[in-house]
């Protein structure tokens, strides 16, 4: 086998073990309770009306560019920015949602499941729509 052919299948082995897209049907439910929780805290603020300097989060391929990268790091919560700033407490600049009110400890351990798992992602366009009250940091 050519080295340029071999070097190719080899990489898109590689790839294709770093997949984000949800296999199961468990998984594609557990990106359900993410996506809630998402419009919920985070959508607001980085959705399509973010400030530049905001990493993005308005559909699931924005949030797919954001993953292997230190934003979300697959199966270490603790080493993504994206955990550590919504689990840092309101006192510390940078927490998030920066409205003077953290979100729940369920949001934060379905975000840290989410992650450990290798935080996959759908791989359609899927839009993220705000829930709730506007933060009052608007």
């Amino acid at each position: 086998m050519k080295p340029s052919i071999l070097a190719a299948a080899v990489l898109t082995a590689l790839l294709a073990s770093c997949s984000t897209t949800p296999t199961t049907p468990a998984e594609a439910k557990a990106f359900a309770a993410v996506s809630t929780v998402l419009e919920t805290n985070c959508v607001h603020c980085h959705g399509d009306n973010r400030l530049s300097t905001m990493p993005p989060i308005n559909d699931t391929h924005a949030l797919s560019k954001l993953i292997g990268k230190h934003w979300i790091v697959p199966g270490k919560p603790e080493m993504s920015r994206f955990f550590q700033v919504v689990t840092f407490p309101d006192t510390i600049a940078g927490a998030m949602p920066p409205t003077g009110h953290a979100i729940s400890k369920a949001d934060i351990e379905t975000l840290r499941t989410w992650i450990k798992a290798g935080a996959k992602v759908p791989q359609q366009n899927v839009k993220f729509t705000p829930r709730g009250d506007m933060p009052r940091s608007i």
